[in-house]
């Protein structure tokens, strides 16, 4: 299994219209995430300075890396573009973050 954490930011004013979005996630979302071997993703917002925590486990890396062209998540970026600080292609600006700890049965 291959972890993956991330950071990006939510626009200050947008909190609740983010949350709003994931929470109303579309079906096609998911199962293209699904597909792409995401077996879990968490997204965590720091309201004090609107920083997104998500993290991801992924079975298949090179499966996950197909998922960015698919026509659903260029869809999604498209949509999340007004909510949050993206690229100039619409995807959300992201930090890769180094695990450092993990504690684990």
């Amino acid at each position: 299994m291959y972890k993956k954490a991330i950071l990006m930011k939510v626009y200050p004013d947008m909190h609740e219209e983010y949350e709003r979005r994931h929470q109303e996630i579309w079906p096609e979302m998911v199962k293209g995430l699904k597909d792409h071997s995401v077996k879990n993703y968490s997204i965590y917002l720091d309201e004090e300075t609107s920083l997104l925590f998500g993290y991801l486990e992924i079975e298949n890396i090179e499966l996950w890396s197909e998922f960015t062209f698919t026509e659903i998540n260029q869809k999604w970026w498209k949509y999340m573009k007004p909510v949050m600080e993206t690229n100039e292609d619409s995807s959300p600006i992201t930090r890769d973050l180094k695990q450092v700890f993990t504690l684990a049965e």
